[in-house]
């Protein structure tokens, strides 16, 4: 897969291109379907696949500092994704205010027509584009019809598939309802977070813990609680990207904490990684976050949750 950032003046001539357009946030088993016709049309025509996307998420943009918009992927993440959905080419639009007030017919002429000159579009019967999201589906076969390009529809009942799954993900997630999330993800949800420096506690009760740093304030972190996950730390080929553990997400009350973190224990694993990026995969929920009468129950609890960790993930 090829991408095209930000020089969208440098763009190839690409071959036949059938284009679909969307945010594809999480690339879920929905966006999936979107992505199985995209390359079924551009295999039919000898052509290439082509999907447009935006960073920052449009949502964000327009509603600036209000935004309050969590994604289930990062930039990288869903550049990561869709390379191993098998596309050709993923074209990232750096979005702004600019372009979202462009006429529905600029967006048409100047934007697709021109960069693209696309074979196919595929997209929605209810997609809006265009200053104040006026131009639809039907436009676009208006325009088609006198530029040379076709207009297919994404059947409803996968773009309501695909609504639906983003939703349940997130309510999901946030419910610490971690298989539902997966099921609709296709794939364990993954976030990844920078390795600091935490108080060290753990390592004095016998778990030493990955305290992580999460940068991508847009990501949309689970909800409180103790999880089996899988692990790998990103750019260090001399370890295993198949390190197990169990992650805390939130404050501590056995401590008196305040602060929300998400601190990590991998097993039969004792190397420094501080300053590393680690990559965590939920696998499951292994129980709520709860206070405890002391450091000695929470080290029996502990090691409970570490015996389930190891069970649900050698499962």
């Amino acid at each position: 897969m090829q991408v095209h950032y930000q020089e969208l003046g440098q763009l190839p001539a690409f071959k036949n291109a059938v284009i679909t357009i969307g945010t594809f946030d999480g690339v879920h088993l929905g966006h999936q379907q979107i992505i199985a016709q995209l390359k079924e049309e551009a295999r039919a025509i000898n052509g290439e696949s082509v999907i447009i996307s935006f960073y920052p998420h449009p949502r964000s943009v327009i509603a600036g500092t209000n935004s309050d918009v969590k994604l289930l992927s990062t930039l990288e993440e869903k550049i990561e994704l869709l390379n191993i959905s098998g596309i050709d080419h993923l074209v990232i639009i750096p979005f702004n205010l600019t372009f979202a007030n462009q006429t529905a017919e600029e967006y048409i002429s100047e934007f697709l027509v021109k960069l693209f000159h696309p074979h196919t579009i595929i997209i929605g019967y209810d997609h809006r584009f265009g200053k104040n999201r006026v131009g639809d589906y039907q436009l676009l076969v208006a325009y088609g019809k006198k530029l040379g390009f076709a207009v297919k529809e994404i059947p409803e009942h996968i773009l309501n598939e695909v609504v639906i799954s983003s939703t349940k993900v997130r309510k999901a997630l946030l419910d610490k309802d971690i298989s539902t999330a997966n099921k609709f993800l296709g794939y364990e949800y993954f976030f990844e977070g920078f390795v600091i420096k935490g108080n060290q506690l753990g390592k004095t009760i016998g778990y030493p813990t990955a305290n992580l740093q999460i940068n991508a304030t847009e990501k949309l972190i689970p909800g409180n609680g103790v999880y089996a996950v899988h692990a790998s730390i990103l750019e260090e080929k001399n370890i295993s990207s198949k390190l197990k553990g169990m992650m805390n997400i939130g404050v501590r009350p056995t401590i008196g904490g305040v602060l929300r973190v998400i601190e990590v224990n991998l097993f039969d694993f004792d190397q420094d990684i501080y300053g590393k990026t680690l990559k965590v995969s939920l696998h499951s929920l292994l129980r709520e976050e709860k206070k405890f009468s002391g450091l000695e129950t929470l080290q029996v609890q502990l090691g409970a949750d570490k015996n389930n960790a190891q069970l649900a993930l050698n499962k």
